[in-house]
Protein backbone atom coordinates (compact mmCIF):
# COMPACT_ATOMS: atom_id res chain seq x y z
CA UNK A 1 0.00 0.00 0.00
CA UNK A 2 1.51 3.34 -0.73
CA UNK A 3 2.16 5.78 1.76
CA UNK A 4 -0.39 8.52 2.14
CA UNK A 5 1.70 12.10 1.27
CA UNK A 6 2.40 14.30 4.73
CA UNK A 7 1.49 17.75 3.50
CA UNK A 8 1.45 19.54 6.93
CA UNK A 9 0.83 22.84 5.43
CA UNK A 10 -2.17 22.00 4.06
CA UNK A 11 -4.41 22.41 7.51
CA UNK A 12 -3.03 26.10 7.15
CA UNK A 13 -4.63 27.15 4.19
CA UNK A 14 -7.85 29.33 3.72
CA UNK A 15 -10.14 28.35 1.31
CA UNK A 16 -13.76 29.39 0.50
CA UNK A 17 -16.18 27.26 2.57
CA UNK A 18 -18.15 24.96 0.45
CA UNK A 19 -15.38 24.21 -2.31
CA UNK A 20 -13.98 26.93 -4.94
CA UNK A 21 -10.77 28.88 -5.06
CA UNK A 22 -9.76 32.48 -3.48
CA UNK A 23 -10.11 35.56 -5.89
CA UNK A 24 -10.33 39.31 -5.55
CA UNK A 25 -13.54 39.00 -4.37
CA UNK A 26 -13.78 40.45 -0.85
CA UNK A 27 -16.64 38.43 0.19
CA UNK A 28 -15.70 35.15 0.51
CA UNK A 29 -16.58 33.33 3.47
CA UNK A 30 -13.45 31.40 4.14
CA UNK A 31 -12.71 28.70 6.68
CA UNK A 32 -10.98 31.34 8.71
CA UNK A 33 -13.87 33.68 8.61
CA UNK A 34 -16.35 30.46 9.92
CA UNK A 35 -13.75 29.48 12.87
CA UNK A 36 -13.40 33.08 13.95
CA UNK A 37 -17.21 33.06 14.10
CA UNK A 38 -17.20 29.70 16.36
CA UNK A 39 -14.71 30.86 18.59
CA UNK A 40 -16.85 34.54 18.76
CA UNK A 41 -19.91 32.31 19.39
CA UNK A 42 -18.14 30.24 22.40
CA UNK A 43 -17.07 33.57 23.98
CA UNK A 44 -20.43 35.15 23.74
CA UNK A 45 -21.88 31.50 25.02
CA UNK A 46 -19.30 31.26 27.92
CA UNK A 47 -19.59 35.09 29.30
CA UNK A 48 -23.43 34.54 29.01
CA UNK A 49 -23.49 32.23 31.74
CA UNK A 50 -21.84 35.30 34.23
CA UNK A 51 -24.64 37.76 33.40
CA UNK A 52 -26.99 35.85 35.95
CA UNK A 53 -24.81 37.52 38.99
CA UNK A 54 -26.53 35.53 41.67
CA UNK A 55 -25.57 35.64 45.18
CA UNK A 56 -24.06 32.64 45.35
CA UNK A 57 -22.76 31.75 42.04
CA UNK A 58 -22.99 29.00 40.62
CA UNK A 59 -19.86 26.58 38.76
CA UNK A 60 -20.32 28.74 35.26
CA UNK A 61 -20.97 32.15 36.78
CA UNK A 62 -17.66 31.19 38.98
CA UNK A 63 -16.21 30.15 36.18
CA UNK A 64 -16.23 33.78 34.31
CA UNK A 65 -15.77 36.03 37.31
CA UNK A 66 -12.67 33.95 38.17
CA UNK A 67 -11.75 34.76 34.45
CA UNK A 68 -12.21 38.20 34.45
CA UNK A 69 -10.73 38.41 38.49
CA UNK A 70 -7.77 36.97 37.00
CA UNK A 71 -7.28 39.57 34.39
CA UNK A 72 -8.21 42.54 36.13
CA UNK A 73 -5.18 41.55 38.39
CA UNK A 74 -3.22 41.42 35.71
CA UNK A 75 -3.88 45.11 34.61
CA UNK A 76 -3.69 46.56 38.11
CA UNK A 77 -0.37 44.72 38.97
CA UNK A 78 1.17 45.81 36.51
CA UNK A 79 -0.30 49.14 35.05
CA UNK A 80 -1.67 50.45 38.64
CA UNK A 81 -5.08 52.35 39.45
CA UNK A 82 -4.81 53.44 35.87
CA UNK A 83 -5.63 49.44 34.95
CA UNK A 84 -9.08 48.93 35.22
CA UNK A 85 -9.54 51.74 32.17
CA UNK A 86 -7.80 49.10 30.04
CA UNK A 87 -9.00 45.94 31.52
CA UNK A 88 -11.83 45.90 28.13
CA UNK A 89 -8.97 45.42 25.38
CA UNK A 90 -7.06 43.31 27.65
CA UNK A 91 -9.77 40.77 28.74
CA UNK A 92 -10.60 40.82 25.23
CA UNK A 93 -7.17 39.55 23.77
CA UNK A 94 -6.93 37.56 26.49
CA UNK A 95 -9.92 35.36 26.11
CA UNK A 96 -10.03 35.76 22.33
CA UNK A 97 -6.62 34.10 22.26
CA UNK A 98 -7.53 31.68 24.80
CA UNK A 99 -10.47 30.36 23.28
CA UNK A 100 -9.02 30.09 19.79
CA UNK A 101 -5.84 27.79 20.96
CA UNK A 102 -8.15 25.72 22.45
CA UNK A 103 -11.06 25.53 20.12
CA UNK A 104 -8.26 24.72 17.27
CA UNK A 105 -6.49 22.08 19.55
CA UNK A 106 -9.91 20.57 19.37
CA UNK A 107 -10.37 16.85 17.72
CA UNK A 108 -12.97 17.97 15.70
CA UNK A 109 -10.99 16.33 12.84
CA UNK A 110 -12.62 12.93 13.74
CA UNK A 111 -16.29 14.00 12.50
CA UNK A 112 -16.95 13.01 9.03
CA UNK A 113 -16.60 16.15 6.96
CA UNK A 114 -15.23 18.49 9.96
CA UNK A 115 -12.11 20.85 8.92
CA UNK A 116 -10.88 22.21 11.96
CA UNK A 117 -8.64 25.93 11.27
CA UNK A 118 -6.83 27.34 14.10
CA UNK A 119 -7.26 31.12 13.61
CA UNK A 120 -4.38 31.94 15.59
CA UNK A 121 -2.07 30.41 13.47
CA UNK A 122 -3.00 32.97 11.13
CA UNK A 123 -0.15 35.57 11.71
CA UNK A 124 -2.62 38.07 9.98
CA UNK A 125 -4.81 37.55 13.35
CA UNK A 126 -1.95 37.55 15.79
CA UNK A 127 -0.40 40.29 14.21
CA UNK A 128 -4.03 42.77 13.93
CA UNK A 129 -4.27 42.02 17.75
CA UNK A 130 -0.28 43.04 18.32
CA UNK A 131 -1.01 45.92 16.36
CA UNK A 132 -4.13 47.36 18.23
CA UNK A 133 -2.60 46.99 21.33
CA UNK A 134 0.48 48.82 19.90
CA UNK A 135 -1.97 51.46 19.09
CA UNK A 136 -2.99 51.65 22.42
CA UNK A 137 0.27 52.19 23.41
CA UNK A 138 0.88 55.22 21.12
CA UNK A 139 -2.30 56.81 21.66
CA UNK A 140 -1.88 56.81 25.80
CA UNK A 141 1.64 57.48 25.22
CA UNK A 142 0.92 60.96 23.76
CA UNK A 143 -2.38 61.32 25.14
CA UNK A 144 -1.22 61.85 28.37
CA UNK A 145 2.60 63.58 28.11
CA UNK A 146 2.49 64.41 24.69
CA UNK A 147 5.72 65.11 23.34
CA UNK A 148 7.77 63.99 26.52
CA UNK A 149 6.34 60.35 25.43
CA UNK A 150 9.37 60.25 23.84
CA UNK A 151 11.63 59.92 27.09
CA UNK A 152 10.64 56.26 27.23
CA UNK A 153 13.72 55.97 25.12
CA UNK A 154 16.13 57.21 27.21
CA UNK A 155 16.52 56.12 31.00
CA UNK A 156 16.44 58.79 33.72
CA UNK A 157 20.13 59.70 34.50
CA UNK A 158 21.76 58.15 32.14
CA UNK A 159 24.48 60.39 30.72
CA UNK A 160 24.55 62.34 27.74
CA UNK A 161 27.08 60.37 25.82
CA UNK A 162 25.33 57.16 26.93
CA UNK A 163 21.89 58.37 25.53
CA UNK A 164 23.43 58.90 21.79
CA UNK A 165 23.80 54.71 22.23
CA UNK A 166 21.15 54.08 24.38
CA UNK A 167 18.01 56.29 22.75
CA UNK A 168 18.10 54.26 19.37
CA UNK A 169 18.51 50.86 20.79
CA UNK A 170 15.79 51.45 23.05
CA UNK A 171 13.88 52.88 19.83
CA UNK A 172 14.23 50.18 17.64
CA UNK A 173 13.22 47.76 20.42
CA UNK A 174 10.01 49.78 20.67
CA UNK A 175 9.48 49.35 17.52
CA UNK A 176 9.68 45.56 17.47
CA UNK A 177 7.03 44.98 20.19
CA UNK A 178 4.48 44.63 18.48
CA UNK A 179 5.85 41.96 15.74
CA UNK A 180 7.43 39.95 18.70
CA UNK A 181 3.71 40.67 20.67
CA UNK A 182 1.88 38.77 17.59
CA UNK A 183 4.88 36.43 16.46
CA UNK A 184 4.77 34.39 20.11
CA UNK A 185 1.07 33.11 20.08
CA UNK A 186 1.57 32.40 16.00
CA UNK A 187 4.22 30.62 16.33
CA UNK A 188 3.38 28.55 18.98
CA UNK A 189 0.18 27.00 17.42
CA UNK A 190 2.06 26.88 14.20
CA UNK A 191 4.66 24.69 15.34
CA UNK A 192 2.43 22.85 17.28
CA UNK A 193 -0.37 21.55 14.74
CA UNK A 194 2.66 21.11 12.40
CA UNK A 195 4.29 18.56 14.98
CA UNK A 196 0.71 16.98 14.77
CA UNK A 197 -0.23 16.62 11.63
CA UNK A 198 3.49 15.07 10.98
CA UNK A 199 3.13 12.35 14.01
CA UNK A 200 0.02 11.84 12.93
CA UNK A 201 0.99 10.75 9.31
CA UNK A 202 3.64 8.21 11.31
CA UNK A 203 0.82 6.87 13.25
CA UNK A 204 -1.21 6.10 10.20
CA UNK A 205 1.91 4.57 8.41
CA UNK A 206 2.77 2.49 10.82
CA UNK A 207 -0.81 1.25 11.39
CA UNK A 208 -0.39 0.18 7.21
CA UNK A 209 2.88 -1.12 7.74
CA UNK A 210 1.61 -3.22 10.41
CA UNK A 211 -0.76 -4.53 8.20
CA UNK A 212 1.24 -5.46 5.76
CA UNK A 213 3.34 -7.67 8.28
CA UNK A 214 5.44 -5.50 9.73
CA UNK A 215 5.63 -5.73 13.70
CA UNK A 216 7.63 -2.28 13.92
CA UNK A 217 4.79 -0.72 11.90
CA UNK A 218 2.50 -1.33 14.89
CA UNK A 219 5.67 -0.03 17.30
CA UNK A 220 6.13 3.20 15.97
CA UNK A 221 2.53 3.77 15.53
CA UNK A 222 1.77 3.31 18.72
CA UNK A 223 5.12 5.64 20.19
CA UNK A 224 3.49 8.07 17.55
CA UNK A 225 0.41 7.90 19.03
CA UNK A 226 1.41 8.45 22.69
CA UNK A 227 3.43 11.42 21.72
CA UNK A 228 0.56 12.90 19.54
CA UNK A 229 -1.75 12.57 22.60
CA UNK A 230 0.87 14.43 24.90
CA UNK A 231 1.55 17.35 22.08
CA UNK A 232 -2.22 17.65 22.16
CA UNK A 233 -2.60 18.22 25.57
CA UNK A 234 0.77 20.37 26.27
CA UNK A 235 -0.93 22.59 23.22
CA UNK A 236 -3.51 23.20 25.96
CA UNK A 237 -0.84 24.51 28.05
CA UNK A 238 0.63 26.11 25.79
CA UNK A 239 -2.44 27.69 24.67
CA UNK A 240 -3.38 29.01 28.17
CA UNK A 241 0.08 30.57 28.85
CA UNK A 242 0.30 32.23 25.17
CA UNK A 243 -2.98 34.09 26.20
CA UNK A 244 -1.63 34.78 29.16
CA UNK A 245 1.86 36.52 28.21
CA UNK A 246 -0.26 38.02 25.58
CA UNK A 247 -2.28 40.02 28.33
CA UNK A 248 1.13 40.32 30.46
CA UNK A 249 2.91 41.80 28.20
CA UNK A 250 0.08 44.26 26.99
CA UNK A 251 -0.59 45.41 30.06
CA UNK A 252 3.60 45.97 30.79
CA UNK A 253 3.87 47.73 27.22
CA UNK A 254 0.67 50.20 28.89
CA UNK A 255 2.19 50.34 31.84
CA UNK A 256 5.25 51.90 30.07
CA UNK A 257 2.71 54.10 28.48
CA UNK A 258 1.20 55.36 31.57
CA UNK A 259 4.20 56.00 33.78
CA UNK A 260 6.98 56.51 31.63
CA UNK A 261 9.82 55.65 33.92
Amino acid sequence: MAAPKIDPMHQFQIAPVGGGTLDASPFLFTNSALWMLIVLFAIVLFMWGGLKRELVPGRWQAAVEGLTGFVDNITRANIGREGRAYLPWVFTAFVFILFANWIGAMPFAIVPGAHPFTVTSQFSITGVLSVTSFAIVLGVGFWKHGLRFFTLFVPHGTPFALKLLIAPIEFISFLVRPFSLGLRPFIAMFAGHILLDVFGNFVVQGLNAGLDGSPMGWVISVLCFVFVAGVSLLELLVGAIQAFVFALLTSLYIKDAVHLH
